[in-house]
């Protein structure tokens, strides 16, 4: 009978950069959320690159999360 070895979830991360990237990854996705949103980015007036603010930081907001994925995936985490 073979010796099994436990199994680790895939969902934690294994590495210090790993951590890194869920934490970064959490915490950036939080502002594009609805407390955030609606409290902070919720303003039209300041016009950033032709458009409303709470279009350029969604944008921003977007931008970071893709940013933080690319290079998960460059570092093979």
């Amino acid at each position: 009978m073979p010796i099994r070895t436990p199994r680790r979830s895939h969902l934690i991360p294994r590495t210090r950069d790993g951590r890194i990237a869920a934490v970064a990854f959490l915490v950036v996705f939080l502002l594009a959320l609805p407390p955030v949103t609606h409290t902070v980015f919720n303003r039209t007036e300041p016009w950033l690159f032709g458009v409303p603010f709470l279009y350029a930081m969604l944008l921003v907001v977007y931008v970071a999360l893709i940013g933080i994925l690319i290079w998960v995936w460059r570092r093979r985490l």
